[in-house]
């Protein structure tokens, strides 16, 4: 205490606290931007040969022949499209491919419903070992399926028809299918269904009535990403088609022969129905992996 005030003297607080909060904020702010920074250079590497197959497919053939490459297409044509399109086969491969895609979905859908919703919501033995041979499906290479699918439909006199080949892509697209319509299905609490049946109605009605309803949105996410796998898939269009061959198959076959043209005009439309899909079913891709319930 000083003589002339009366009061106690406080010693001085040393800085080290705000020093010490100002590296920790300068850490945050250098670990945030590594992460945009990581970000950005992640989105730009897929990004940009995007952007690129759409400059190319709109642009004229002259200048997709020309190097460097334009970053906008000038003057924007549809010569490049048409060329694609008026290529021998591409039209039939594109029905090809819608054919076998929709066949697909339909079919996936049909046995993905009931095996999702008995994996969502019913306990019984050997429930994950099911759930776990489901996945491992997606474990063999397509071509160990596709080859002795071949011999198969060769021997009863199916091969090279888009409906066989149809049914090796439910196969590969199915365990996908199940698990996330059972994800779904898992999402939906299974106390509504018990209000509907106190209510009056039968289980089956419950599930019809209640928990489908419901799951719709999910279900036809699920469908669309079936659609677009059965889209892109080649492996097992080339090795089980012919002369039925789906676009992907088709491209494929014609690669080494083409310019630059066909290749990105390909590669275009190839691209457009994912990004189309995917656009419109993003905010379900998000929600549909839930945890299935026990």
């Amino acid at each position: 205490m000083t003589a002339e005030t009366g009061f106690t003297q406080v010693p001085s607080v040393p800085l080290t606290l705000d020093a010490a909060q100002r590296r920790a904020k300068r850490r945050h702010n250098l670990r945030r931007a590594s992460i945009y920074a990581v970000a950005v250079s992640i989105a730009i590497f897929i990004l940009l040969p995007i952007w690129l197959m759409v400059v190319m497919a709109f642009s004229t053939p002259q200048n997709v022949r020309a190097f460097p490459k334009p970053i906008v297409p000038n003057p924007i044509s549809t010569e490049t499209l048409q060329f694609f399109l008026g290529v021998d086969g591409i039209l039939r491969a594109t029905g090809n491919s819608i054919l076998v895609a929709v066949i697909t979905l339909i079919l996936s859908s049909l046995i993905a419903i009931p095996a999702g919703y008995a994996i969502a919501r019913y306990l019984f033995p050997g429930r994950d070992a099911v759930r776990l041979g489901i996945l491992s499906v997606r474990a063999f290479p397509i071509l160990v399926l596709a080859v002795p699918l071949a011999t198969i439909y060769i021997q009863i006199g199916v091969f090279d028809s888009p409906f066989s080949l149809a049914l090796m892509h439910v196969a590969l697209t199915l365990p996908t299918t199940i698990l996330v319509v059972a994800s779904v299905f898992a999402s939906v609490p299974y106390e509504l269904e018990e209000a509907a049946q106190v209510f009056g109605c039968t289980p089956t009605q419950a599930f019809w009535r209640v928990v489908l309803p419901l799951s719709i949105p999910g279900i036809a996410a699920s469908a669309i990403l079936t659609f677009v796998l059965s889209w892109n898939e080649v492996f097992a269009a080339i090795t089980l088609t012919l002369q039925n061959r789906t676009l992907p198959a088709e491209i494929l076959y014609t690669l080494d022969k083409s310019d630059d043209t066909f290749k990105f005009a390909g590669a275009f439309f190839m691209l457009l129905p994912a990004i189309v899909f995917i656009y419109f079913i993003r905010r379900y891709l998000f929600n549909m992996w839930g945890q299935i319930s026990k």
